[in-house]
């Protein structure tokens, strides 16, 4: 080894090999559920949290399936936040059957802001709730969702995050392939993750959490990616983000790149800035506390800056390929059979998925343009690292107004097998 750049890319080489290996047995596990026992008797009551922004076109529809989900009515109620609003999302929200209250400040702008806005306001209300809901508004959510929930609940799980779908899937090659994303997401990380013990990550929208998690913690999470930041903030205390993997919400996917790009760079932006702050404060709660379930949070919360690596040693690879200039170990750490495995489960793991959940036709074909998608983040990656510091909040438009009739309930079948009731 008589390479400088040895110094850095031997160890960036380990690094790479540690992920690899991590995500393969991932995905391996996500490739199955156990049976469970269900309790599908309501018994907890919910707070539904929509924090909306100019959603005149699509949360009257949300408002109206959420109305009309199995579970009691006298258990939950439906609370809208029209967040700095200039349209009719106020209006359209009550005329469905909503609580809205609506909330003005040009200074805390974002999601996050208006979240912990409408907690504070719940809070001191007369009645009590158990647990919040929180949804997006272009959301549509499976009936069974707050069943789900109240079994997750009643097995003494705190912080829940429910299965992503996609209510668009085939409206564009973009919509499909960010779909593919979520799927793939959905089985390959978080079922994994939850069904070895690991802590997970909210996503933003299909998440409940205990009312008395917030009045404990805190929320104080106005980040870019809230969720992230809340998930992690709650992991240095050793409280863990589980796992529904029936509670099904319909998400609203872009449909164009540059909509799709605009709305991964926030993301980006935001999991930089998370990772910057937590993995430090992880690495110290897991070490004090000798929780290697913490010290996973910083493999959750760091990969865009793994992705921002192996884009790094990925351009040193192509020149090293014509001008040796550092020494190439990976396949001194691992043998060239179980890369070769590992490079076949990328492309076998995601057909399973696929073929599980039985998706539309269509489907098939975005499939082949779904390498086209995961290039794209590269870019998208690089920027976000760039702009870290940047809080400036971008609002991503929905327009699909469609109702739960429109939506083919994928995994309907799975949910009814597993069904056991008490």
């Amino acid at each position: 080894m008589n390479y400088l750049l040895d110094l850095t890319l031997i160890p960036m080489q380990v690094i790479i090999v540690i992920y690899t290996v991590y995500y393969f047995v991932l995905a391996v596990i996500g490739m199955w559920r156990s049976r469970v026992h269900k309790n599908y008797t309501p018994k907890n009551s919910f707070a539904i949290v929509v924090c909306a922004h100019n959603e005149e076109a699509v949360v009257g529809e949300l408002v109206k399936n959420l109305r009309s989900l199995d579970y009691p009515d006298e258990l939950y109620d439906i609370f809208v936040v029209a967040d700095n609003c200039t349209d009719k999302t106020a209006e359209v929200a009550s005329a469905a059957g909503a609580n809205v209250h609506e909330r003005f400040n040009k200074e805390e702008v974002g999601k996050g802001y208006a979240m912990g806005w409408m907690f504070d306001r719940v809070e001191k209300m007369d009645r009590k709730y158990d647990a919040f809901l929180i949804f997006d508004a272009d959301n549509l959510v499976h009936p069974q969702f707050m069943l789900e929930m109240n079994d997750h609940l009643e097995k003494g799980e705190s912080v829940i995050q429910g299965y992503l779908n996609s209510k668009n899937p085939t409206d564009s090659w973009v919509a499909g392939t960010f779909s593919i994303m979520f799927w793939m997401v959905n089985h390959m990380w978080h079922l994994a993750k939850y069904r070895i013990g690991l802590s997970t990550a909210l996503g933003g929208t299909g998440m409940c959490i205990r009312t008395s998690i917030i009045r404990e913690y805190g929320w104080d999470c106005n980040s870019l990616t809230e969720d992230m930041e809340f998930s992690m903030k709650l992991l240095t205390h050793g409280l863990k983000t589980t796992w529904a993997h029936d509670a099904i919400v319909y998400d609203e996917k872009v449909t164009t790149m540059m909509a799709s790009c605009k709305q991964r760079l926030r993301w980006a932006q935001g999991q930089f800035d998370c990772a910057d702050r937590y993995i430090p404060k992880l690495f110290a709660a897991g070490i004090k506390q000798g929780n290697i379930v913490i010290l996973d949070g910083i493999l959750q919360v760091s990969q865009p800056y793994f992705l921002l690596l192996t884009t790094i040693y990925l351009v040193f690879s192509y020149i090293n390929a014509y001008v040796p200039i550092y020494t190439n170990i990976l396949y001194q750490i691992m043998p060239m059979s179980v890369w070769q495995i590992i490079g076949i489960g990328q492309y076998l793991f995601p057909l399973i998925v696929l073929l599980k959940i039985k998706v539309p036709p269509k489907i098939w074909f975005y499939y082949l343009l779904y390498p086209i998608f995961v290039y794209s983040w590269v870019p998208v990656n690089i920027l976000g690292w760039f702009r870290r510091h940047n809080k400036e909040w971008s609002h991503t438009v929905h327009t699909r107004a469609v109702g739960l009739n429109d939506v083919k309930l994928t995994r309907m079948g799975n949910m009814n097998k597993n069904k056991n009731k008490k």
